[in-house]
């Protein structure tokens, strides 16, 4: 798709749906994702039944309503929403900054929310309630992004300098975690190790209910906005030039993706690369226009993070493996791939 047709798009209002191809494959898509909850809910120590989960979806009690209720369904949708939010953050930055290599993990966004999840757990050493630990993380997602955001500033912000200095900030918040690590106590450096790989292991549906409305609110806003992000994808001389606020459009949007980002890392944990991929994988299969790539990166992102977590608890019993291992090992040679071809160009 050349630049003059998504603008076209873009002008007339992107986030409509209006392409059937697009829509079959969105659709195609959630019947995929509804399919692994369904399966995932189904598998694990025990195996049950697709009626007695559909039974306990729709509220009826049965001999596994515990078992299925209680520890499986909302581990599945807490990882649902937290992929889907990653997933979208990373598809907003892309757009943003347009470049590729563009996720949470790369602007500082993981990088803070793990320093300050780090240091909560090390230096209160259990003294306050480790259900403040989302506040903390989501605290310093803010914090470090905020930061980066303001030493990118120079008569505006440009894509550029922000890869840079997010990348440097990340390296430092990295630096920073392994230093609290050292200083920890065993036990301290344990809980915070698992943190840090990324789990939804232990979900309860309170956490669910403290997602659920950042992931949906940041992510319709997003949508609505997709006009917008089309526009920026143009380049920053082609947005000046039609009149869009490129400038206060950029920081409305990077608001929208520390939302998404740091509500997901602040409950699940530094889950890796699912930013990175899901725009990727989403943008082959729908193209490039925002209105049907967000919800795309949405259903991928999440059932990216369904399938590391259905695998981590089941490949290897009586072990759970953390869905961010999962993650890291996909994410890494798809990571080394994307710089190849970036080289190549």
């Amino acid at each position: 798709m050349n630049r003059l047709s998504l603008f076209q798009r873009s002008r007339q209002g992107s986030y409509r749906l209006t392409s059937q191809r697009p829509l079959l494959t969105l659709s195609l898509l959630s019947t995929m994702l509804l399919t692994v909850f369904i399966l995932g809910a189904c598998l694990g120590n025990t195996w049950e039944s697709p009626l007695q989960v559909l039974k306990t979806i729709i509220g009826i009690n049965g001999d596994s309503a515990f078992v299925i209720g209680t520890l499986r369904l909302p581990r599945l949708v807490l990882a649902g929403l937290a992929g889907a939010g990653l997933s979208m953050a990373g598809a907003i930055l892309q757009g943003l900054i347009r470049n590729p290599l563009a996720a949470p993990d790369v602007l500082g966004m993981t990088g803070g929310a793990s320093v300050a999840a780090v240091a909560f757990i090390a230096l209160t050493g259990g003294a306050i309630g480790i259900g403040w630990l989302p506040v903390a993380a989501m605290f310093g997602a803010l914090l470090c992004s905020g930061l980066v955001y303001v030493l990118a500033w120079k008569k505006g912000v440009a894509p550029t300098r922000l890869v840079l200095i997010g990348v440097g900030m990340s390296a430092g918040a990295s630096s920073l975690t392994m230093l609290l690590l050292a200083f920890s106590s065993i036990t301290s450096a344990s809980k915070a190790y698992i943190w840090l790989t990324g789990s939804v292991y232990g979900a309860t549906w309170n956490q669910v209910l403290t997602l659920m409305p950042w992931t949906v609110l940041c992510g319709g806003i997003a949508w609505l906005n997709a006009r917008h992000l089309n526009i920026h994808t143009l380049g920053e001389g082609i947005a000046t030039g039609i009149g869009a606020a490129v400038q206060r459009q950029r920081l409305w949007l990077l608001l929208i993706a520390v939302g998404l980002a740091g509500s997901s890392v602040a409950l699940v944990g530094a889950v890796g690369f699912i930013g990175l991929i899901g725009p990727h994988i989403a943008r082959r299969m729908v193209g490039t226009s925002y209105g049907v790539l967000l919800p795309a990166s949405a259903v991928i992102g999440a059932l990216l993070l369904l399938l590391a977590d259905v695998a981590g608890r089941t490949l290897f019993q009586p072990l759970d493996v953390p869905a961010g291992v999962f993650t890291a090992a996909i994410g890494a040679p798809f990571f080394i791939m994307l710089l190849a071809r970036q080289r190549r160009m």
